[in-house]
């Protein structure tokens, strides 16, 4: 009797089981089913939406058929793993299923990581630019199925309507109505908006660059210059590293202690600030404020490469202790957390963690005291400001928030040994702690023109601070890239992750790896660094080179056709490739003895100066390249 119930119920138990595996495989399908056209993508922005209820494509053949074939406008929506309006976006609208249905029964909705695709990304943000006066990230695009012109360019977009800011649920029918109802007014908005995007692209100049130029961008510059705080303007204040770079080579050239300390007092006041990382090193991407205090916290490779480069070239010139120190940090940062095993450097590291911005690098009071004895947390708190209801005020809500960011009044170079050892030994206790809470996500693939400027500024750090660590971690990103991300006849490519290395590669490719490589070269002193140089020198010439109105274009000319071929000289976040391009053919030329580089490097100057000259400030690593070639400059010749 015994046994029969126990088999009676062994056998209701397995029918249970069954049940509930076959429930669980229909669950499990329904989560496969429910992943987009992301999910087999290498990107780690793309695949962040990959399980967006959107019907996410990546951009390709697959979306225009589609598109063209059921006659819907394309939704292009554009960002990167790290930003922090993209996380807000997908948040409120592109996980949200009421948007999602909206979307598509509306459009061909497309995602595009900006850092995998900067031709796309330069092209549809000029015409936001153009549309609105501003930009940003995400850049939302409405664009017609088969030309891919532009008819509407927007930034973040909340899910319904907010302060007079239009939502998803307004947009998207009012959009669909014009399409259906009128699409030939939303077809010559279009067509409008590229021809004057063609007009915009158009670079003609009949001047030419003099030392007249470098003394405007000096005044420029000098004009603006925040005395109280360092830096250049007001908020949100961005690091410009290359104004830094320029201003040196002013102060060189000319004497010019004006110069000297503009940098040494900016460099020092953003060192001291909030938007340092004072435990675990590195800068944040920018100061929301003028006083480098509330930055926004992501970690951008390329701004750490281009301020190591400007420490080190101020600690050159001026000998101080706090540009050498904070040069090592940086590139220790690097090295600890942005490096691959095989030698390439990540991309970035993200604002966010657990849905909060910044909720990795902030400190309450109560939290320090927990961690801390008293008298350390009394001089800890001391030496970073930290206040008992928190040290910044939340803009938005107009008061603080009870939590702390790590700043300083004075250079820690200024501590007594005894303070700055006590400081180093609870800076580790500190970051060991913080290092047990949700961290951001990094974002690991690695770009060759990121890669680049990191290479270069781990070989300038390497030969003016006599670091062997430095020089070696140049050649090992330097070998990796010549090894792995080149295609079987020579050529760059742009994108290398998981394993695997794509996408064809641009201008700034080319021309930040010439330098990397140039940089290499004179610290190693093996030709073969040299000798790839030239070659890929001659291949970024031959297939991007404007023979008809000078200088480089962004994409190579066999490259995918997009509405324009851009061609740009503005030194921004990251330097423009025409301008790194310019300053390595001179150095190529020297080092050559071959005047048909410098002709290469004068025609690039000559065909933006009339845009420079109205405004020399904005292009300062152009400003450098112009101050090598007008000189004077030294050339060293060995024989033996």
């Amino acid at each position: 009797m015994e046994n029969n119930i126990f088999m009676h119920k062994l056998k209701y138990f397995c029918l249970l089981v069954i049940v509930l595996i076959g429930a669980t495989f229909t669950y499990a399908q329904e989560e496969v089913h429910k992943q987009n056209r992301l999910a087999d993508e290498k990107s780690p922005y793309l695949l962040q939406h990959a399980d967006n209820p959107i019907d996410w494509y990546p951009w390709g053949e697959e979306a225009f058929e589609k598109a063209q074939a059921e006659n819907l406008p394309i939704f292009l929506s554009i960002g990167y793993s790290t930003c922090h309006w993209c996380h807000v976006m997908e948040e409120e609208s592109f996980e949200d299923e009421e948007v999602a249905a909206e979307m598509n029964q509306t459009f061909v909705a497309i995602k595009v990581d900006r850092e995998e695709r900067p031709d796309i990304d330069k092209i549809y943000m000029d015409i936001a630019v153009m549309l609105n006066g501003s930009g940003g990230w995400p850049l939302n695009i409405i664009m017609t199925p088969d030309e891919k012109k532009p008819f509407y360019a927007g930034t973040y977009i909340p899910k319904n309507e907010r302060f007079g800011r239009i939502g998803m649920m307004e947009l998207i029918p009012s959009i669909r109505q014009v399409w259906q109802n009128d699409p030939e007014r939303a077809q010559q908005f279009a067509d409008d908006v590229v021809a004057r995007l063609e007009v915009r692209n158009t670079v003609q100049s009949d001047d030419v660059l003099n030392a007249y130029s470098l003394a405007d961008a000096v005044d420029q510059l000098s004009s603006t210059y925040d005395e109280v705080n360092g830096g250049f303007g007001g908020a949100p204040k961005f690091p410009r590293p290359h104004d830094y770079l320029y201003l040196l080579r002013e102060y060189k050239r000319n004497d010019n202690q004006q110069a000297l300390d503009i940098v040494i007092h900016s460099l020092e006041s953003m060192r001291k600030g909030g938007v340092y990382d004072q435990l675990g090193d590195g800068f944040y991407r920018y100061s929301t404020d003028e006083t480098w205090l509330v930055p926004h916290f992501e970690k951008m490779l390329y701004d750490q490469a281009m301020l190591s480069m400007a420490f080190t070239e101020a600690y050159m010139a001026s000998g101080k202790e706090t540009m050498s120190t904070t040069t090592q940090e940086i590139l220790n940062y690097v090295l600890r957390d942005m490096t691959s095993p095989e030698g390439g450097f990540y991309s970035a590291e993200d604002a966010d963690s657990e849905g909060e911005e910044g909720k990795f690098y902030l400190w309450s009071a109560e939290e320090l005291q927990e961690v801390l004895a008293e008298d350390d947390y009394s001089f800890v708190s001391s030496l970073m400001n930290v206040e008992e209801e928190g040290n910044w005020v939340d803009p938005l809500e107009g008061e603080t928030v009870g939590t702390n960011i790590f700043h300083t009044q004075a250079p820690l170079a200024e501590l007594s040994s005894e303070d700055a050892a006590r400081w180093q030994t609870l800076k580790q206790e500190l970051y060991t702690y913080r290092e047990n809470r949700i961290k951001p996500l990094k974002d690991d693939k690695v770009l060759t023109d990121w890669n680049g400027l990191m290479i270069v500024a781990m070989a300038k750090a390497g030969r003016g601070l006599n670091n062997d660590t430095y020089k070696q971690a140049a050649v090992n990103a330097t070998d990796f890239i010549l090894n792995n991300m080149r295609t079987e006849e020579g050529r760059l490519l742009h994108r290398y992750r998981l394993g695997d290395a794509g996408i064809m590669s641009n201008l700034d490719d080319y021309a930040f790896f010439i330098w990397a490589l140039l940089e290499v070269y004179e610290t190693t002193y093996d030709s073969s660094y040299l000798a790839a140089a030239i070659e890929l020198q001659d291949d970024l010439i031959e297939r991007f080179w404007d023979t008809e109105g000078g200088a480089f274009y962004f994409t190579a000319n066999d490259a995918e056709k997009l509405l324009s071929r851009s061609k740009d000289i503005h030194d921004a976040a990251i330097p423009s490739g025409n301008s790194v391009s310019m300053l390595n053919l001179l150095r190529l030329g020297r080092l050559l003895a071959n005047s048909e580089y410098e002709n290469y490097a004068e025609e690039i100057g000559n065909t933006f100066a009339s845009e420079v000259k109205t405004y020399a400030g904005g292009y300062t690593l152009l400003m450098s390249a112009l101050d090598f070639a007008i000189g004077p400059s030294f050339e060293v010749v060995i024989a033996g």
